[in-house]
């Protein structure tokens, strides 16, 4: 353990919280995620404004919120790429500002659209997955273990990319770059899962598929704690346990799923009347007339 972090001994029990009343859940750091009064300012302009956060060891947790709000800002401090502006980050027992980002960021697995462009498109897909052992996006004169191809190889077959792998990355629908991602992303056996939007262009087939995968990966029980980004409540894989509605940077509500996805809260989040609805562990919500 880190000098300088701390480690929970007893998980506390998280309330539903909203804006108005936002407090700490525990003062000592979580063993995988904890903000406390996070804000990140560019220029004359906040991202993120005062946000507390704990995420615990089995919790899934999914982001919600309008363009704008601050997910994806909140998704780069969880993943050790950007630094607040003030307040503390706390990442699987490390702190930011206190850690060696580049020996912290192996830990936590990342799946982005901004990663994605990094991918260099004459890339194989083995290569694209293989390649995270090293945390490099494209594979060069770095030598690799047959076990890392094994298990790339493995993650590959999990997702149904297994018959692709020697197909350039370039070739591949978006969907398929998808799932490649996210084996990429799982490579390194992550402590702390991160997926920015997965589902964003997909048609409704392959936003289907790909809610039901993470849906069964969010039930395994030695998956990593996640994080999902989304725009969209009909993207919520089931199985997912707590949820944070992100506006203005600022946080509307955070706690258990059920109670945070609510009439209210969503309508507080979106700015605008809507009725939410259940079934199964998905959501869908609709204007209110």
């Amino acid at each position: 353990m880190h000098p300088n972090s701390f480690r929970v001994t007893e998980h506390m029990p998280q309330p539903v919280i909203s804006h108005v009343d936002f407090v700490l859940v525990s003062t000592a750091m979580s063993d995988v995620l904890e903000l406390a009064s996070v804000s990140v300012v560019r220029g004359k302009k906040t991202l993120l404004d005062k946000v507390d956060w704990q995420v615990n060891e089995g919790e899934r947790w999914v982001i919600l919120g309008p363009n704008g709000a601050g997910k994806t800002t909140l998704l780069q401090i969880a993943a050790a790429r950007l630094h607040p502006s003030s307040g503390q980050a706390g990442i699987l027992d490390e702190i930011l500002g206190r850690v060696d980002v580049f020996e912290l960021r192996p830990r936590i697995g990342l799946s982005s659209a901004a990663l994605a462009t990094q991918i260099p498109e004459n890339e194989n897909v083995l290569n694209v997955v293989v390649t995270a052992a090293y945390g490099v996006t494209g594979r060069w004169r770095e030598g690799y273990e047959r076990d890392d191809e094994r298990r790339a190889f493995s993650l590959l077959n999990d997702w149904g990319m297994g018959p692709l792998l020697n197909r350039t990355f370039a070739t591949l629908s978006e969907g398929e770059r998808k799932r490649v991602q996210i084996a990429r992303a799982l490579m390194t056996d992550p402590e702390l899962l991160l997926l920015d939007e997965p589902a964003a262009g997909l048609d409704v087939g392959g936003r289907e598929e790909l809610v039901h995968k993470l849906g069964e990966l969010a039930s395994d029980e030695d998956a990593p704690a996640m994080v999902l980004v989304t725009h969209h409540l009909e993207e919520v894989p089931p199985g997912f346990t707590h949820a944070m509605l992100l506006r203005e940077g600022g946080v509307v509500a955070a706690g258990p799923i059920k109670e945070v996805l609510t009439d209210e809260h969503l309508s507080d989040t979106f700015g605008l009347a809507l009725n939410v609805t259940e079934n199964a562990g998905r959501y869908t919500a609709v204007a209110r007339r």
